[in-house]
């Protein structure tokens, strides 16, 4: 148990949990935008239809200044987590990337600063060690009394090269499977995936269990909707969407332009 935790946020911690879980569930598709600081988190908490938010590993450790791939210090992660959490009322989902060597103290250091939900790579390692390390963060959420919200994640798509489709699409189907039979919440498939592919997904796993990466030209909200999908994210793109709008604003700002009326977003 959260020990060193005052009793009010255990409550709302296990209160933000059972509403992530819920999401994951309804009917609905629970769309996540994702934030890396405080700034954004706030913006994006604001704005009508957000239920809950995730963070962007990629993101959070590009504004430190670090590579992706478990680069930046799990403390300087855990730090920008905590901040979000803090700065809204809503769900935190935590990006924990593959666990940084230790995928139940991960869990155990989101929950410690109020995240109620998380991802976990398995970076396509050995299947048996993948979902031990699933098993790890199960139990270490359970042992918090936290139901933390574990959305597993394969890398199958994103790192196939050039393997066969159906070996592919096989290979995420039994890696979902464990990952579930371990306690996951969701199973997380990033990739280009055809709508043949998420369909066979979602029959696979069971409806309202296939978390998807969106990016451009993925299939659309409500296609995904009808499809049986629980959640779709953004990862990295939203930040390079707010990246790609400064540099033109600051474009032309270095080449004369006046500066807009801007409307308030914080």
């Amino acid at each position: 148990m959260i020990g060193s935790t005052a009793a009010g946020d255990v409550e709302r911690s296990i209160r933000l949990a059972g509403d992530l879980l819920r999401l994951h569930t309804d009917p609905e598709l629970l769309v996540m935008v994702n934030v890396w600081d405080v700034a954004s988190a706030k913006v994006v908490a604001a704005l009508p239809g957000c239920r809950a938010l995730a963070t962007a590993s990629y993101s959070i450790a590009a504004s430190a200044g670090y590579p992706d791939g478990e680069s930046i210090p799990l403390d300087e992660m855990i730090g920008v987590v905590g901040r979000i959490v803090d700065a809204v009322e809503l769900p935190v989902s935590a990006d924990l990337e593959a666990g940084y060597g230790d995928p139940a103290q991960a869990v155990r250091r989101a929950i410690g600063v109020g995240a109620v939900g998380g991802n976990l790579e398995d970076q396509m390692r050995p299947f048996v060690e993948a979902v031990k390390a699933v098993e790890a963060s199960v139990a270490a959420a359970q042992a918090e009394g936290v139901g933390f919200v574990l959305n597993a994640r394969t890398d199958a798509f994103l790192r196939a090269g050039e393997r066969d489709l159906e070996d592919v699409t096989a290979d995420a189907i039994a890696r979902g499977r464990a990952f579930l039979d371990a306690g996951a919440s969701c199973v997380f498939v990033p990739g280009m995936i055809d709508e043949a592919t998420v369909a066979r997904l979602v029959d696979a796993l069971g409806p309202r269990k296939l978390s998807l990466l969106a990016g451009p030209g993925s299939l659309s909200q409500p296609r995904l909707a009808e499809l049986g999908v629980a959640r779709v994210s953004f990862g990295p793109w939203t930040q390079r969407l707010a990246l790609a709008a400064l540099a033109d604003a600051g474009a032309e700002l270095l080449a004369g332009s006046s500066l807009p009326v801007v409307r308030a977003v914080s």
